[in-house]
């Protein structure tokens, strides 16, 4: 059986984050991340919007990145 595990927003603490929170933290940031962002808080981090985040997570789905469901 395949262990789920709960993770966190290292700034706000949102838990649990989405596939795509997850996703969008290792794609963005570092594939071998351990601490993970919401999407707001990556927003911030990154300086853009969170609109713009949710464009970027659908080009990655449409590329067949399977970090996103």
């Amino acid at each position: 059986m395949k262990r789920t595990e709960s993770h966190s927003c290292r700034v706000c603490a949102k838990t649990p984050l989405t596939k795509n929170e997850l996703g969008l933290t290792k794609k963005l940031i570092d594939t071998k991340a351990s601490e993970f962002f919401c999407l707001d808080c990556l927003a911030d981090y990154l300086e853009v919007t969170p609109e713009e985040l949710l464009d970027k997570i659908e080009d990655f789905k449409q590329e067949g990145c399977k970090l996103f469901s």
